[in-house]
């Protein structure tokens, strides 16, 4: 993949777009896809194979991340690998069948895989944390596990990503128990996934104005407190320049680092919930054992 450009840590250009694909970076870009972003790491030179994309979005979306895939890096381009932060129905809606479109192999962590190899579900939505219209329906979001077969990878005890040279992934978990996000140390720029968002997840109106500020995990399908708070302490000592979440605008500089900052040292007031049936003890997995 072509090498990267430094960031300016104090500002990021206001965000370009061409057909839904806003350019964060020359080779970081994402695509909203309603209430949840896909990300595309490379060049828009990069060719075939010469990218990835990082989630898979909402079912019935395939179509939109082939069309932002054709305008970003041209028809027919395919990505090197597909990259999961995490399983959740709304990050592997088109996942099987841009895998097998593409012959592309997917890369997720280890705690992961029984949410993507078809032998597990997750645990329910929790409508009790309270918050708004995302949160009520929970409940009916799709907990069951896609099967990606023999193209699921587990990503590298040592932190590398394989497609991704001068990326590392970092475990994440709370939100889900192999949840990871990606780190850039050169320019310090971070791809999060759930591990904290930029807009209040709980909420449908906050979710359609996508007025971005730092906000915990969305509380509805954070199954683990204890954990996504530490997870978020990780991240805040990065101190990161840029972030794309899977959820929200991408934020950067000072805005971004205050807005970590006082999440992750007021996290048990601002982001846990105070009700809910993962509010004091972890969910379980299907055997009965930790869900971390």
């Amino acid at each position: 993949m072509a090498q990267q450009v430094p960031v300016d840590p104090s500002a990021l250009a206001e965000l370009s777009e061409k057909d839904g694909v806003h350019e964060v970076l020359p080779d970081l870009a994402y695509r909203r896809l309603a209430m949840v972003n896909v990300v595309f790491v490379g060049r828009p030179d990069a060719g075939d194979r010469g990218w990835v994309l990082i989630d898979a979005g909402l079912p019935a979306t395939k179509g939109l991340i082939r069309r932002a895939v054709a305008s970003r890096f041209g028809e027919g381009a395919r990505p090197a690998a597909i990259v999961m932060t995490h399983g959740h129905f709304d990050h592997v809606g088109a996942l099987e069948d841009l895998a097998a479109e593409w012959d592309a192999p997917v890369y997720a962590h280890e705690r992961e895989r029984p949410y993507l190899d078809g032998s597990a579900s997750y645990p329910p939505g929790d409508p009790s944390v309270g918050g708004g219209l995302m949160a009520m329906l929970s409940p009916l979001y799709p907990t069951r596990p896609v099967d990606i077969g023999p193209r699921l990878r587990t990503l590298p005890a040592d932190g590398s990503v394989p497609p991704m040279p001068g990326w590392r992934w970092l475990h994440t978990p709370g939100h889900s128990p192999g949840h990871v996000s990606f780190w850039r140390a050169e320019d310090k720029v971070l791809i999060v996934g759930d591990a904290f968002i930029t807009v209040a997840g709980e909420s449908a109106y906050a979710t359609a104005v996508q007025q971005p500020e730092v906000h915990g995990p969305p509380k509805y399908y954070t199954v683990d407190w204890a954990a996504a708070r530490d997870s978020v302490r990780t991240l805040a000592a990065l101190k990161p320049a840029v972030a794309v979440a899977g959820h929200g605008q991408p934020l950067q500089g000072q805005e971004l680092q205050r807005g970590l900052e006082q999440l992750a040292s007021r996290f048990d007031e601002v982001a846990a919930p105070d009700r809910g049936q993962y509010a004091k003890h972890p969910a379980r997995a299907e055997d009965g054992s930790a869900y971390r």
